[in-house]
């Protein structure tokens, strides 16, 4: 299978990077020609347009940073849709709004392709490793067609039903990943004001039942300082606005979605929507004049996990 890769940033580079150490026959393109480089001296391809990639390729993957993008890739001048038609998907890897990847997606089906949303979670280190999770919305038919490429992608791959539900789930994690963020740099700092020794803290919640997965990873690079998971603030607000929009269309009136986007836009606006994520907890210290730094942690996660084939996770059903 030929694949064509749009969008080289901080998780699409590394995913086309496991394409590439996977023996794949790999086609990219990026704004930034740098990264196209970066690729092609591994082994990689450059297509002139997204259309001219789109006619050349069995699979066309973009993993983009907004829905802009998205439309821009696939609708404009040169644009993908004019590529693509029987025969041929079209894989969303983006985080992005489910209507749009809906509205997108009957545009590919209207050639005759096959359209997926399968945006990935847990972290730029798995995506470098071939370990991350994915989710993934199209028929069933067409999963299994692309199987075999995401199980290559990442290692656990979950079929959450037709297209869009997989950008619904994944903006749905990435609003509990930041409540777990925000969270954490509350109760960080409350312990440090405490006269708590922020290495035993973090032991502490690692073995508790407060224990999760960004405690595990964010807690790290916040409490070493570089504060670098490789997501920014612009993204946060991005994906906390969808999973608004949401439960604004379904009526559901929540009330801890409306103050997390308010602090991650008044993050983005006191540091700038390119800072990293966990610079959230920047507010806190400024605010109570102290610093959430201690050593021993990681400048940087490394996924330390050897690559594994993935496989489709089993849904309980009772």
């Amino acid at each position: 299978m030929k694949i064509g890769f749009i969008g080289l940033g901080n998780v699409g580079g590394k995913l086309a990077g496991s394409l590439l150490r996977n023996g794949f026959d790999l086609v990219v393109r990026h704004l930034n020609k740098d990264l196209e480089q970066v690729l092609c001296e591994r082994g990689a391809k450059v297509a002139d347009s997204p259309s001219q990639m789109a006619t050349d390729v069995d699979l066309l993957i973009t993993c983009l940073p907004n829905p802009a993008a998205s439309v821009a890739v696939m609708e404009g001048e040169d644009g993908a849709l004019n590529g693509l038609g029987p025969g041929k998907i079209w894989a969303e890897m983006s985080t992005t709004d489910e209507s749009e990847v809906r509205r997108l997606g009957a545009l590919v089906s209207a050639t005759g392709g096959e359209p997926v949303d399968c945006p990935v979670s847990g972290g730029c280190h798995r995506a470098a490793t071939g370990n991350i999770s994915i989710f993934a919305g199209t028929e069933r038919a067409t999963f299994e067609k692309i199987l075999p490429v995401l199980a290559t992608l990442g290692r656990r791959i979950l079929h959450t039903g037709p297209l869009g539900s997989a950008s619904v789930l994944k903006v749905l994690t990435n609003y509990l990943a930041s409540i777990n963020l925000a969270s954490l740099g509350e109760a960080l700092m409350t312990a440090r004001r405490a006269g708590m020794d922020l290495n035993t803290t973090y032991e502490a919640i690692r073995i508790s039942s407060g224990n999760s997965f960004v405690h595990e990873t964010e807690s790290q690079v916040i409490l070493n300082g570089s504060r670098d998971i490789n997501f920014t603030m612009d993204l946060v607000v991005k994906d906390l606005s969808l999973f608004q929009d949401i439960a604004d269309r379904v009526a559901v009136p929540l009330e801890t979605s409306p103050l997390l986007l308010s602090i991650f836009k008044d993050g983005q606006h006191r540091y700038g929507g390119g800072e990293w994520s966990p610079n959230i907890v920047r507010r806190l210290e400024e605010a109570c004049d102290e610093q959430l730094l201690a050593p021993g942690f990681p400048a940087q996660m490394v996924d330390d996990e050897p690559e594994s084939p993935g496989h489709e996770v089993t849904i309980p059903r009772g």
